[in-house]
């Protein structure tokens, strides 16, 4: 039983079942929270960031007022929890000499909308069905908002979108960030072939992820993100190390193939990549792709219905006994290969803005990312203050173009909040990585599918402004705060989810 008080200061008992129905419902409104702000640019801008951290904040005070336990207990838990709020106190306090102060506000609230997020998930999925809600409603998430974006394109004389110039026909709408799109559709790419591949899940719920993975997979080639598309193949090696099963690598190979397949469907119409030409020509052509896609998802939903057949044996694989070591490795060792092949590249033209982005590897980040390092060595404890970096681009910038942001966390943390600030970020993803680690022994196949798409938004985070997305962030930060409520749970749990303890009981 829980109390509630009214607004005479009279208590009312609120029985265990009401109060697992509320926390629920504010589980229920956190999870399609990231999807509802995508319309609204992200939540990029001021007004949106606002209601969005109210809204975050109001979860954090239900799950305080009515959950027994909101505080998750297990030491990583507890310092990705304070990283992440010394984070936003440290952004706070740089008001004092970043160079535009409403810059550095506007930085800290968007840290605070994380640390009310974070709080509130780690709380709210703590009960079984909200831990099972959390995949398949990111992906869902994830698939509406690409879906949203494509739409556009097949059929052209219903709808019609705002477009940026800069985007010269690259997937960018609704977040209106070609990049954070294809992001957001790596994460949910990687989450619907968790669930594709987990025999834990009901049949129609992993056909149907089978065919998300159509439109995702597309999401990724039509943004011509090549961080996008790093992040997802790490996300998806990830998985497969942290799910080592048969007919796991089977969905994964099927999603591939399925993504693959639509994107070669639209490769050839540059009134679909680049919504170039006439109305009549790109009716026509987003016609014969819209049919090409229904065509490609109708044989995934049939190869899903096969795979997932009741009664088919999943044997586990044989992979080497430091797998995940072994994959990191690799992940790492890609990342590196390309930024130091990208900084001896060089073309006198501009970068072309279709798949021929996925033949090089030139980029301006190079550029952004010298002034970042040319800010922290300026003020290496301290940095130069939330928001600065973009004053310092205007100020040293090689390169004739406008920017913010620095185009990589970690880069622009260390520009701005110096050594302090990226000693709590590190805090922030140590913490999480080691309450993964304990959720991963505590419930194995529930925490492989988010540590998997943890992956893909940590692999990117030094690639682009991703923090400064909302609506791609919280995606991660709910995730986050599934494994830090997974990190309580007792060692082994069988199948995917142990219901929780009831009001006052203690945890075996």
């Amino acid at each position: 039983m829980s109390t509630i008080a009214d607004r005479d200061g009279r208590t009312t008992v609120l029985p265990g079942a009401g109060r697992r129905a509320a926390l629920g419902a504010a589980a229920a409104v956190g999870l399609a929270g990231p999807t509802a702000l995508a319309f609204f640019s992200g939540g990029y801008f001021t007004p949106a960031r606002t209601w969005a951290g109210l809204f975050a904040w109001a979860l954090a005070a239900i799950c305080f007022a009515l959950a027994p336990r909101p505080l998750p207990r297990s030491r990583g838990a507890r310092i990705a929890l304070a990283g992440l709020a010394g984070l936003a106190a440290w952004t706070l306090a740089s008001i004092a000499w970043a160079p535009i102060a409403g810059s550095a506000w506007d930085a800290g609230e968007l840290a605070i909308l994380y640390v009310g997020a974070l709080l509130a998930a780690a709380g709210l999925l703590r009960e079984r069905l909200p831990r099972q809600a959390v995949e398949p409603a990111l992906a869902a998430g994830a698939a509406i908002v690409i879906g949203y974006g494509i739409a556009e394109r097949l059929v052209p004389g219903l709808l019609h979108y705002a477009r940026s110039i800069s985007a010269q026909g690259r997937l960018e709408q609704p977040l209106t960030y070609w990049n954070a799109m294809g992001e957001l559709a790596a994460l949910g790419f990687v989450l619907a072939v968790r669930i594709a591949g987990d025999a834990t899940r009901p049949r129609p719920m992993r056909i149907a992820a089978a065919v998300a993975a159509v439109t995702l997979g597309l999401g990724v080639y039509l943004s011509f993100s090549r961080g996008a598309l790093f992040a997802c193949a790490a996300g998806l090696v990830a998985l497969v190390v942290l799910a080592p099963s048969r007919v796991q690598l089977q969905a994964a190979v099927l999603a591939v193939a399925a993504g693959l397949l639509a994107s070669i469907a639209a490769a050839p119409f540059r009134s679909v990549t680049h919504l170039a030409g006439p109305l009549a020509t790109r009716e026509r052509d987003g016609a014969i792709v819209l049919a090409a896609l229904i065509v490609i998802s109708g044989a995934a939903a049939l190869a899903a219905g096969r795979l997932t057949a009741h009664g088919r044996p999943d044997p586990p694989l044989r992979l080497p006994r430091r797998a995940p070591v072994i994959a990191l490795v690799v992940i790492c060792a890609g990342f590196g290969l390309a930024v130091a092949l990208g900084a001896h590249e060089s073309s006198a033209q501009p970068l072309a803005s279709g798949a021929a982005r996925y033949e090089t590897l030139q980029s301006n980040r190079y550029a952004y990312w010298g002034v970042a390092l040319q800010a922290f060595a300026s003020q290496p404890i301290r940095g130069v203050g939330a928001g600065g970096w973009a004053v310092w681009w205007l100020r040293h910038r090689t390169v004739n173009e406008g920017a913010q942001d620095a185009h990589s966390l970690e880069l622009q943390t260390l520009a701005e909040l110096g050594l302090i600030g990226v000693a709590l970020l590190a805090a922030l993803i140590a913490g999480t990585a080691v309450a993964a680690r304990r959720a991963l022994r505590a419930a194995p196949v529930a925490a492989a599918g988010p540590v998997a798409a943890l992956v893909v938004y940590i692999a990117h985070s030094p690639l682009d402004w991703d923090w400064q997305m909302p609506a791609v962030t919280l995606v991660a930060v709910a995730l986050a705060g599934l494994l830090l409520a997974l990190a309580d749970e007792p060692d082994g749990i069988s199948g995917r989810l142990a219901p929780a303890a009831p009001d006052g009981a203690a945890r075996a």
